[in-house]
């Protein structure tokens, strides 16, 4: 009866938090629906937006440090992407579409979300996790989320959310279905506001 009492209020409680992470990101998305037809209307004039603000709220929303959310967008001219966040990894280089071993490139080309909780036992590049600045954990990605973000009904860059760690065990829970709901749920407005910071 205790085992079974236990085991109840467990269940309710990973319920609460599942049911409070869904109301938030609802609210995310819908705020950035908000934000991005606001950037869009003739009203906003010239207004800039800090894409690495943006990627702040989705990490706070998504319960990640801020270096563990990376958004990418694609050059036509250089058939690449870049980084837009995190900002150390912008002028460190690019990712070619044809990468065969880049999740980035995968889920550009192929439009197509993933989610990897053993990231780090994949054959991946590892050239930018190694890069070293302040603003970056030297720790290896444990676990992904990589989703494409869309405009028009194009691909025009690609978001990921990871967990960082020394090992898998320490990089907190796997990664699921939901969060991965969550993040899709944030792609279309982030795909008018990508589409607002780099330009037509």
């Amino acid at each position: 009866m205790k085992k079974a009492a236990i085991a109840g209020v467990a269940r309710r409680r990973k319920q609460l938090r599942q049911g409070i992470s869904s109301v938030m990101t609802k609210s995310l998305a819908s705020e950035l629906e908000t934000l991005a037809n606001h950037m869009l209307s003739e009203e906003s004039g010239n207004q800039q937006l800090s894409i690495a603000a943006l990627a702040e709220r989705i990490a706070k929303d998504l319960q990640v440090n801020p270096d563990e959310v990376a958004i990418l967008a694609i050059s036509e001219r250089q058939r690449s992407l870049n980084f837009l966040v995190p900002e150390a990894l912008r002028n460190v280089g690019s990712i070619p579409l044809s990468s065969t071993s880049a999740l980035a490139a995968r889920t550009a080309r192929e439009s197509r979300p993933d989610i990897q909780n053993n990231f780090s036992a994949v054959r991946h590049a590892t050239v930018f996790e190694g890069v070293k600045a302040d603003t970056l954990s030297t720790a290896a990605i444990q676990k992904i989320i990589s989703a494409p973000i869309l405009f028009d009904g194009k691909v025009i860059g690609v978001i990921q959310i990871s967990r960082k760690a020394a090992s898998v065990q320490e990089a907190g829970p796997d990664f699921l279905p939901d969060d991965l709901g969550r993040v899709l749920a944030i792609c279309k407005p982030l795909g008018k506001l990508i589409r607002h910071a780099i330009g037509s």
